[in-house]
């Protein structure tokens, strides 16, 4: 299905127009892979560099080699650089860009399977209501004072969010993307108006800037725990929606053609609807709600790439992760000493962007 495509014939041009040459088709895909990959190795890096500690980009592997021999060895760091400028690079720094890479890798591939599914260009890994979910329960935990337990309390009420949204798509008959949609706006709006009023009647004092900077999302104190979650989740459940291109293709053709090549609609929506959400809940639990990546970024490298998605998703993954590298940098360092939440900057950068790509495309059909 990949093949087809990637081989489907241009549409004829207009008497007249220029013959315009696709040159997306002849970069094969692993060396687009690996030019993304370099990209993101390079930004993650340099992000780690930037701050008020002078720092070097051989600092930066100078340490992470240090703590890998003393892994391996089973003894404690002798970090080269002195114990400040290690910790601020293994302790402060690197923890917090790798997760942004990580969030930004899973939400990028997120939004693209979740536009795949729905055949709407304008879902994202919330549609589902998730990120009101795991709102409602981050909020709940942080008024009560128990802000250790926010990532578990995220993740569950983003599974919350996700059985109410399918129960309620599935309750007269089967699942259609126009049901789920319409099923996650509804429980997106009553957990927001759970969470408005937990903030109403409960919120005091500080907490209100806790809330609203997990609201608007943010990486501010993300640790080596916070890297274990969403890197792990990306690179378990992430990789298996990775897989899944040549069935996300066929449902690019509607659930007819795609029932037609053998696919269980049904079975096969529910599956990689669920595996989406414990993506998200698991994203959403360690950095809040950040926008614009799941959407943006897809229809960004899709523009590129196309849309077979043996393509679509791995760099899809790998330029969502260095976006959010940056925009994370951006939020840390634009403003110092003072920070934003890096969901402002994702919003600034992403809704123009998406505006330009909406304003291509419909020249690009015009012009076609």
């Amino acid at each position: 299905m990949s093949d087809v495509l990637e081989r489907a014939p241009a549409p004829p041009a207009r008497a007249g127009a220029p013959v315009r040459r696709d040159a997306r088709r002849r970069v094969p895909t692993s060396v687009a892979v690996g030019v993304a990959a370099a990209l993101l190795v390079a930004s993650v890096t340099l992000a780690v560099t930037v701050g008020p500690a002078d720092l070097a980009p051989l600092d930066v592997w100078r340490s992470i080699g240090d703590h890998l021999a003393a892994l391996v060895g089973g003894g404690p760091a002798e970090p080269a650089l002195g114990l400040l400028r290690d910790g601020i690079v293994w302790e402060l720094r690197l923890p917090r860009v790798l997760t942004a890479a990580a969030v930004g890798a899973g939400l990028a591939v997120c939004g693209a399977v979740m536009q795949s599914l729905t055949r709407n260009p304008l879902a994202d890994p919330y549609l589902l209501g998730l990120s009101s979910g795991a709102s409602l329960g981050a909020v709940a935990v942080l008024v009560l004072g128990a802000g250790v337990l926010l990532p578990v309390a995220a993740f569950v009420g983003a599974l919350l969010a996700l059985l109410a949204s399918l129960f309620l798509a599935g309750a007269g008959g089967a699942i259609t993307p126009g049901r789920a949609v319409l099923a996650g706006l509804a429980v997106a709006q009553l957990a927001s108006a759970g969470t408005s009023f937990v903030i109403f009647w409960s919120a005091t004092g500080d907490s209100y800037r806790e809330i609203l900077a997990w609201l608007m999302g943010s990486l501010a104190g993300a640790g080596w725990p916070a890297v274990g979650i969403a890197l792990g989740a990306t690179a378990v459940l992430g990789t298996g929606l990775a897989l899944q291109g040549r069935t996300l293709d066929a449902f690019a053709f509607g659930d007819t053609a795609a029932g037609a090549l053998g696919i269980d609609v049904a079975r096969t929506r529910w599956v990689l609807l669920t595996v989406v959400a414990l993506l998200t809940g698991a994203l959403v639990a360690v950095s809040g709600s950040i926008g614009f990546v799941g959407l943006a970024l897809p229809h960004a490298v899709r523009f590129v790439v196309g849309a077979a998605h043996r393509r679509l998703l791995p760099l899809s993954a790998l330029a969502g992760a260095t976006f959010l590298v940056w925009a994370d940098t951006a939020a840390r360092s634009a403003f110092e000493p003072r920070e934003l939440p890096v969901g402002i900057v994702t919003a600034f950068l992403g809704a123009p962007v998406f505006a330009v790509l909406l304003w291509r495309s419909r020249h690009a059909g015009a012009d076609g």
